[in-house]
């Protein structure tokens, strides 16, 4: 059997197991609120959230596309299989690290990073598609900012309007509310994060002449998605623990202020096909509702910690990576 059939054949092993791993590492931020406040079982959740994940997954591509062709040309990238499986491997590694001790660190920041680190590794610095990489770069850096922003303002909101309410009463509706909100943001986390294995598959069957353009073929997409769908019901409990109740005490209140903020950047994100990272997102939407509820209230040294993670995983992936390619280079 051809070499490079092999090859292709575990990279989109190795992207179904990215995905499936981000499905539960990332998509415990969906519901860590929903869970935290008791608005909905931990079982519940997860069905929840795998089956709208695979929804959200389903409905678009514009992302997978960004990632195909925006971070590096795949039609001219060097050794381009051995390139896609080294950053695949370091991706994976950094997640399921970060997994273990329970820390929301970013697939997508993991992802990117790996991909940039070993193209640089195969073909230096120009190999770099630099208007599109830095394009997903600033949509990185902006979309907390902007989480946090949204989260502070939506729950400001919430503040007047509600100022005169039982707070029992509001907390027993808002409860009820926040299993839709919870619905919506795995919905947004779909269309956003599966999309990211999608196009890291099509890059490697350009990469490997199967294909010549950047569209998304269905067997990639449902394959995706159902690899996001499984990882999801697996749940990610360390993290669930960290981003639940380790940034703030959350109340459903707190917890659908945070939903809507963050899937409001992250749908907004899936709709002009830029990825985001959804930890940082839904991380920073509850920073900012903490923040306008009550700043003495956040636990700013777990927040410490997870902006230490967003500044560091980008170049300790691509170092990851490149180091990666060297040794599959020698063996491939």
């Amino acid at each position: 059997m051809d070499t490079l059939f092999l090859i292709t054949i575990l990279i989109v092993i190795f992207a179904l197991a990215f995905d499936f791993i981000n499905g539960f590492h990332d998509t415990a931020n969906a519901i860590a609120t929903a869970v935290s406040t008791k608005a909905l079982t931990p079982r519940r959740a997860i069905i929840l959230a795998a089956f709208m994940n695979f929804l959200g997954a389903m409905t678009f591509t514009g992302v997978a596309k960004t990632i195909t062709k925006d971070i590096v040309d795949p039609f001219m990238l060097e050794n381009g299989l051995v390139v896609i499986l080294a950053a695949l491997t370091a991706a994976i590694f950094w997640n399921l690290l970060t997994w273990y001790y329970g820390i929301p660190s970013s697939s997508s920041h993991a992802l990117i990073g790996s991909v940039a680190g070993a193209a640089i590794a195969a073909a230096g610095f120009q190999a770099l598609n630099y208007g599109g990489f830095f394009k997903i770069l600033q949509a990185l850096i902006i979309s907390p900012l902007l989480a946090f922003a949204i989260g502070f303002i939506v729950y400001s909101i919430f503040k007047v309007v509600f100022k005169n309410n039982n707070l029992a009463k509001t907390n027993r509706n808002f409860r009820l509310i926040q299993i839709a909100t919870a619905a919506l943001q795995s919905y947004t986390h779909g269309t956003n994060d599966a999309q990211k294995a999608m196009g890291i598959i099509t890059m490697a069957l350009i990469a490997g002449n199967y294909q010549q353009s950047t569209d998304i073929q269905l067997w990639v997409q449902v394959s995706c998605a159902l690899a996001m769908g499984l990882g999801t019901s697996v749940g990610g409990w360390k993290i669930i623990k960290t981003v639940g109740g380790k940034i703030m005490k959350i109340r459903p209140v707190n917890g659908v202020a945070a939903d809507l903020s963050s899937a409001m950047i992250i749908f907004g994100a899936t709709l002009i096909h830029l990825p985001v990272s959804t930890t940082h997102v839904i991380s920073s939407s509850i920073l900012g509702v903490g923040t306008a509820h009550r700043v003495k209230g956040v636990k700013w040294d777990t927040a410490q910690r997870m902006l230490i993670t967003w500044v560091i995983t980008l170049p300790i992936t691509a170092t990851i990576a490149a180091i990666s390619y060297y040794i599959l280079n020698i063996f491939l």
